[in-house]
């Protein structure tokens, strides 16, 4: 069974830093590329990041560039999102998810698998 599992969310003040973990089992994570998004309260779902399976390359949202960093450790099947200088508009349910093709990495409906999601808040 395919589970990916979010943790690290929380609150924090504006300029702060929060680091979110997404945990994978049940499908081989060194073969998909791993995406963030995020969607904050009455907004649509907004690509963050991603990461590719075997070179690692990354991409980023314009919103977040020079402030977010993705990474993998694909010994441990985990993704992480570093966030650093928060902003109030950061605030936002974060989701990773995992896709198999190696395109259109920034629309969700590429993502073949998704995690139910970590609450951030950051407080002005």
């Amino acid at each position: 069974q395919v589970e990916l599992q979010e943790s690290g969310g929380g609150l924090v003040q504006a300029g702060g830093s929060l680091r979110l973990s997404c945990a994978a089992s049940g499908f081989t994570f060194s073969t998909y590329a791993m995406g963030w998004f995020r969607q904050a309260p009455g907004k649509g779902r907004e690509f963050v990041a991603t990461i590719e399976r075997s070179i690692g390359s990354t991409y980023y949202a314009d919103s977040v560039k020079g402030r977010f960093t993705i990474s993998r450790d694909n010994a441990k099947n985990t993704v992480y999102l570093q966030m650093n200088s928060l902003k109030p508009e950061d605030t936002a349910v974060y989701y990773c998810a995992a896709r198999k093709t190696y395109y259109g990495y920034m629309r969700g409906q590429n993502y073949d698998y998704w995690g139910q999601g970590t609450q951030v808040t950051v407080s002005s």
